[in-house]
């Protein structure tokens, strides 16, 4: 009963089950204490319970050899990348066969390599040719430079792509808006047609997790779009982060969005917010929201750390709020202005769903006289290069298991 009421009582970062009989202890204890909440609470006493399931399985094959085994240590969780576990157990053998991963990619993740996942909506609506052909190998470049091979995901030929060579790249560039934006719903009919596309941030988490890649990096996430309590135009981006675990690195939300909500919708979730080296959560241009952040976190290790606690506890993604640098940025009171006019012509115009996103970026490069395409590239390698230090931290801490 002591041991229960203290898990219900006290935050924690990890704690062990000493072998031998009834004796438990904890470890590496959260500062500062706190009461948890009654869904936290049920959450710590199921992953109890199968601790529990766990030590007297390791008893009785202990008790069977005579062997002494060290502790069952949960405090940093294994988070083993081998063939078998980088295929999610909901993943059929029909969904891995839609997936052609590319020689590099492959190697790397075979060899346990840390591996970022990119988008390539980015590539097809986010900015026109020949800008995005150069942001997307540039992006690439700076992964490699931070020590993880890149994986760009795309729909094409009817295959789920993970990770590009130079030709699709140019393909995808090339083709633009006339290639599909691919959001969840549109994978079935998109590979059943042969289609090409871009993937949102929700299809490249999907994908991602299927190919066994926990880090993401992008320009901004959807969210909540303004006017959202009468079109009802909320990102499938929020649901996605929330059952899916891969952690998305990100300048924030598009500055486009409502902010607020989309902040509301993602404590709904369940999905924490962290804040890279900032308390104030980044509206994508701009440096800050005027929003704040669940957790700021200033070392990629930490963050490591904290994406495979969740992954541990069953629960969905993480994103990582990384504001764009400040030489790149743009002045709140100048982007809102602009972002303002843009969206009383979008909707003068008729424009919703998939296509107000699109409408708004090019509106607002032509407002901004090509600035904002530059703050977008800007931000997309700072995110690229801050996702593959966590992913490189999420590989070394793996190793030293």
């Amino acid at each position: 009963m002591v041991a229960k009421q203290r898990v219900a009582t006290l935050g924690f970062n990890g704690f062990a089950i000493n072998p031998e009989p009834g004796a438990y202890r904890f470890a590496r204890w959260a500062q500062p204490m706190m009461i948890l909440s009654s869904e936290v609470t049920l959450l710590v006493c199921r992953l109890v319970g199968t601790l529990v399931k766990n030590h007297r399985r390791h008893k009785a094959d202990r008790d069977a050899s005579g062997a002494i085994s060290r502790p069952l240590d949960v405090g940093v969780p294994h988070t083993s990348t081998d063939a078998r576990s980088r295929t999610p157990p909901e993943s059929s053998a029909m969904t891995s066969s839609l997936l052609t991963t590319s020689a590099a990619v492959s190697a790397a993740l075979d060899a346990r390599r840390p591996v970022v996942a990119l988008e390539s909506t980015i590539i097809t609506h986010g900015m026109p040719y020949p800008q995005n052909l150069e942001m997307a190998r540039e992006v690439e470049a700076v992964v490699r430079q931070n020590g993880a091979e890149p994986a760009t995901i795309a729909v094409m030929d009817g295959r789920l792509r993970v990770g590009l060579e130079d030709g699709d790249l140019e393909a995808l560039a090339r083709a633009g808006t006339s290639a599909a934006k691919a959001s969840r719903r549109d994978l079935s009919s998109l590979l059943a047609t042969g289609g090409l596309a871009g993937t949102t941030v929700a299809t490249t988490m999907q994908i991602s997790a299927m190919a066994g890649i926990a880090v993401f990096a992008t320009g901004g996430i959807g969210g909540v779009h303004r006017g959202a309590e009468t079109s009802f135009d909320i990102s499938a981006d929020l649901d996605e982060l929330g059952r899916t675990p891969v952690a998305v690195v990100c300048a924030g939300a598009k500055s486009i969005l409502d902010i607020a909500k989309t902040l509301e919708v993602l404590e709904t979730r369940g999905v924490p917010v962290l804040g890279f080296g900032t308390d104030s959560f980044p509206a994508f241009w701009a440096r800050q929201s005027g929003h704040g952040v669940d957790q700021r976190v200033d070392d990629p290790e930490t963050v490591a750390q904290i994406i495979a606690l969740q992954k541990a506890l069953g629960m969905g993604g993480v994103l990582v709020a990384n504001p764009i640098p400040e030489a790149d940025a743009l002045e709140p009171e100048e982007i809102g202005a602009v972002i303002g006019r843009a969206v009383e012509e979008a909707s003068a115009q008729g424009i919703g769903g998939k296509a107000v996103t699109p409408f708004l970026l090019k509106r607002i490069f032509e407002l901004t006289g090509g600035r904002s395409l530059r703050a977008n590239i800007a931000l997309v390698k700072n995110n690229a290069a801050l996702a593959a230090r966590i992913a490189v931290a999420l590989q070394q801490a793996d190793s030293a298991q």
